[in-house]
This record gives C-alpha cells, sequence and structure tokens, in this order.
C-alpha cells in the first residue's frame, strides 16, 4: 500500500472513531428515576386532575370574592371595573406550574393594583396585594397606617426589587412581624411598587378556598379605609 493512500486511510479512520466517540458522548440518556415516570402515564394525568381542580377552586373563589365586595359594599379605585377578572396558567416558574387569580385587576403603564391569588405546584397557595405607579401614590399612606394589622394578621413585605418574584425567601419577602416600623415605612415609601403577601402550605388544601377569602377580604378592607 503506497504511502499517501495509507496515511488516508489512517486519517479517515481516526476521523471516524472521533466522530462516534463524540456521538455516544452526545448521547441523551435518562436517570432510572426520569425513565420509571417516562413509562409511567398515571403520574401526568393526576397532575393535569389536580390542575384542573385548582382552576376549579380559583373560579370558584372569584364568585365569592364578587359576593363579598356587593354584599359588603366595599369601595375600590373605579379603574378597577374596566378590567374583567382573569385566571392564568404557565408552566415554568421557577421550573414549575403555576395558576394565577388576579381580582379586582388593573394593569397598565400608569400603574398596576391587583389582589393575585397564586397556586404554585410543590409549594404554596398565596394573596397578594399589587400597587404601583398611582394606585401606589394614592394608597401608600393606607398601608403604613394598616401596619400594626398586617403584622398581626401574619402578611408579608416584599424587600425584593422585582417585582415579579413570588416566592418566599428572605430575599424577597420578610414577615411584617419581624420589622420595625422605620423598616417597613422605608419599604413601602422606598420602591416603585408594594406587595403584601400572605401563603398558606397546599396541605391546608381542604381549607385554603375559606383561607384564601379571609386574606382577600382583608386587603380589601385595608385599601377600602
Amino acid at each position: 500500500m503506497k504511502g499517501p493512500i495509507k496515511a488516508l486511510i489512517m486519517s479517515m479512520s481516526s476521523f471516524l472513531i472521533t466522530y462516534l466517540y463524540y456521538m455516544n458522548a452526545a448521547k441523551i440518556r435518562l436517570s432510572p428515576k426520569e425513565m420509571e415516570l417516562v413509562m409511567n402515564a398515571d403520574w401526568i394525568l393526576t397532575k393535569n386532575s389536580v390542575l384542573q381542580k385548582t382552576n376549579q377552586l380559583l373560579a370558584q373563589l372569584l364568585g365569592r370574592q364578587q359576593g363579598y365586595l356587593l354584599l359588603h359594599n366595599k369601595k375600590v379605585p373605579a379603574d378597577l371595573i374596566q378590567q374583567s377578572p382573569k385566571i392564568s396558567k404557565g408552566d415554568n416558574y421557577q421550573g414549575l406550574p403555576y395558576l394565577v387569580l388576579d381580582h379586582p385587576k388593573y394593569f397598565d403603564r400608569s400603574g398596576i393594583f391587583a389582589i393575585r391569588s397564586f397556586f404554585w405546584w410543590g409549594n404554596f397557595f398565596s394573596v397578594t396585594l399589587h400597587l404601583s405607579g398611582h394606585f401606589k401614590t394614592t394608597l401608600e399612606s393606607t398601608i403604613l397606617a394598616a401596619f400594626p394589622i398586617l403584622q398581626q394578621q401574619g402578611f408579608y413585605c416584599c424587600v425584593h426589587t422585582d417585582q415579579w418574584q413570588h416566592h418566599f425567601e428572605r430575599s424577597n419577602y420578610i414577615p411584617a412581624a419581624e420589622m420595625e416600623a422605620t423598616t417597613f415605612s422605608s419599604e413601602i415609601t422606598g420602591k416603585a411598587f408594594i406587595k403584601l403577601a400572605k401563603k398558606i402550605p397546599l396541605q391546608q388544601w381542604d381549607e385554603v378556598d375559606n383561607m384564601l377569602l379571609t386574606d382577600f377580604s382583608q386587603l380589601i378592607d385595608i385599601v377600602s379605609h
């Protein structure tokens, strides 16, 4: 075998070996747990069922919230009447599914007013009052005056600079009961938004509808004063 031909064959063999090595190295493999799940349809069907029931729970909660506002003749900003309540869902807040009910709600460049009931798979339910823009300006003093009530009722105050975080790590929320009045005031007045929230463990599913309504009514009472 002539030298150039032999060199070409050896070069091609080396290329083929390298190619096969990297093809094998790039092969996507499943862990034993992943393999068990991918072969089992029951868990995904159960997940879908849980999300459907959670959606139904939030729809019933919406009806009770609307009834509370009518029954107690609570005054909320007129702008809020312009937007219909909405239940939305997603699959990837920190990699996990979630459902959201915003009622009342107003999202506009001029400001945000929303009471958000939130379900986060594997974590919790929560209720959040979210204010920004002219709503924050109008209600800031009311929120400051409600500090003792927020402490007593177990609400948290957002201390994060990103208003779209929903977790309850201390980088995002601190219990109002653990805050001094001066610290609370600086958080309320020092940012472009206000977020006050309360979480409910998933283990309290059987009582969560009443608990969500109670937290909702407390926030409505605060902003209505």
